[in-house]
């Protein structure tokens, strides 16, 4: 691709293209970092990017850049072909779905699929190899089902969705329009549910349904439950990573992200635009409020105020954790200057205690 044709194309996307300047107009062959790219691949800084220092020695052919006159005038410099962007990572973004766009797929259903009765098949499907659908399911149209899927009984997929190879969606699964399922991730398995009896536990048989809004993204490997009765509820926009587990009745707003290895137990609701970065436990019942920010390794287990950023088991504002975290080096020395301070009171004490 012609650095030419990007531009066409990204002067049709949302990143925001300001201006640029062809250069040599480069043939592109890929993309990659700065510090990495040859004079056939493009590459991107955000302002204020440490990496600025790096584009006079990069062999980088075309670069995305934010509106700061000084890297302008670097690469015009250089002699290289430059844009400027509202958000450069989003063009680069845009840039890499024109530099490697996704294979189009047929609409076809290979002949190894398993499909129940009464399951009802939209326009443009396609099922690969191997994918069980049971009775009384429904999918919607343009879906993918990549090989390997299990669709139990009693799940409804809308437009547009796609289910990676081994995903296994179980009964009162519902996903709404343009959602994506990535390989081994588990959607409506039975929600921890036990109940304590003089002999043993009982189970709770989990009824319920689980749902995700409209373009929800669910990570390889990440597993979301169903509960007893009522929904788990993942809101519109949401994106999970791989090996994240959901229990019942767990309620998140929209735009939410959580990263891998993030756990919410039972009963949690989170606002709109939350985000919990990796290994984040949310304890059962708890309440994170709109934009809240709960940092790597946090251990949520009451409320969070919306837009409040926290850190630390049990979390707490992050502001405070930091001045804890720097104590917590201290505290050899501290525990020192204590047990000095003991060791002159008891003198002094001692001396006092002295008949004259």
């Amino acid at each position: 691709m012609r650095f030419s044709q990007l531009i066409a194309a990204l002067q049709q996307g949302e990143a925001g293209l300001q201006a640029h300047h062809l250069g040599g107009d480069p043939e592109l062959r890929g993309a990659a970092s700065l510090e990495k790219a040859g004079a056939d691949q493009i590459s991107f800084l955000e302002k204020g990017s440490s990496l600025a220092s790096e584009l006079s020695a990069s062999a980088v052919g075309a670069v995305l850049l934010p509106d700061d006159p000084e890297l302008r005038e670097l690469a015009q410099r250089r002699e290289l072909a430059w844009a400027v962007c509202r958000d450069p990572r989003h063009a680069f973004a845009e840039t890499l779905e024109q530099l490697h766009p996704e294979p189009r797929l047929q609409a076809v259903i290979h002949p190894s699929a398993v499909i129940g009765e009464r399951v009802e098949l939209g326009a443009g499907v396609c099922i690969g190899a191997h994918v069980s659908i049971a009775n009384g399911s429904r999918i919607g149209a343009h879906c993918v089902l990549h090989p390997g899927v299990v669709i139990y009984p009693d799940v409804e997929i809308a437009d547009h969705c796609v289910v990676h190879a081994n995903a296994v969606l179980h009964p009162g699964t519902r996903l709404h329009r343009n959602c994506v399922v990535h390989s081994t991730a588990v959607i409506g398995s039975e929600g921890f549910g036990f109940v304590p009896t003089a002999r043993g536990w009982r189970k709770m048989p989990q009824t319920g349904l689980v749902v995700l809004e409209e373009a929800v993204e669910v990570g390889c490997g990440s597993t979301i439950d169903r509960p007893s009765v009522g929904e788990t509820r993942i809101g519109a926009g949401t994106k999970i990573d791989n090996l994240v587990q959901i229990g019942h009745g767990v309620e998140t707003g929209r735009g939410c992200a959580l990263a891998s290895q993030v756990g919410i137990a039972g009963g949690a609701r989170l606002g709109n635009g939350v985000i919990l970065a990796g290994q984040v436990g949310v304890a059962n019942r708890a309440q994170i409020g709109d934009r809240a920010i709960a940092s790597s390794k946090s251990g949520i287990h009451g409320e969070v105020a919306a837009g409040e950023v926290v850190s630390g088991y049990p979390a707490i504002p992050n502001r405070l954790w930091l001045r804890c975290s720097a104590a917590f080096a201290k505290l050899p020395e501290l525990v020192k200057q204590v047990r000095d301070l003991k060791k002159e009171i008891t003198a002094l004490k001692s001396e006092s205690q002295t008949p004259q």
